[in-house]
């Protein structure tokens, strides 16, 4: 895993960013610090109480579309490519290969993309 992330100030510096708690906004920081070079997190809510944040943290991240959970308590930060560039030749990619099949990248935004989508519509 880096050693080294980088965080745009267009996805920090806005007023939705900022309007969130402080502790909700410090654990995006360190979810960040510990996601893989795709922007998975495997433990976020380890990383949220090894921080001093709670539940309700991650909560807020989700429905202000900062993470999505992809399954298995796995979580992948949205704004990942904006935040970070990997050179090739230190890029590993995601041990969850089959959670990035599912994200589509709109301009640097991962979003689920509609096979996905399709599994939580009502039947009938």
């Amino acid at each position: 895993m880096a050693k080294r992330r980088m965080f745009s100030l267009d996805v920090t510096d806005t007023d939705k960013f900022l309007d969130m708690p402080t502790s909700s906004q410090a654990l995006y920081f360190h979810l960040g610090m510990h996601a893989d070079d795709d922007g998975f997190v495997s433990a976020p809510k380890r990383i949220a109480k090894m921080c001093g944040c709670n539940d309700d943290d991650l909560r807020i991240l989700v429905a202000k579309e900062y993470v999505l959970p992809v399954g298995n308590g796995v979580v992948v930060i949205t704004h990942w490519k904006i935040n970070n560039q990997i050179r090739k030749d230190r890029y590993a990619p995601t041990i969850y290969q089959k959670e990035y099949s599912n994200l589509r990248d709109n301009n640097g935004i991962y979003n689920l993309g509609c096979q996905t989508v399709a599994k939580w519509l009502p039947n009938g």
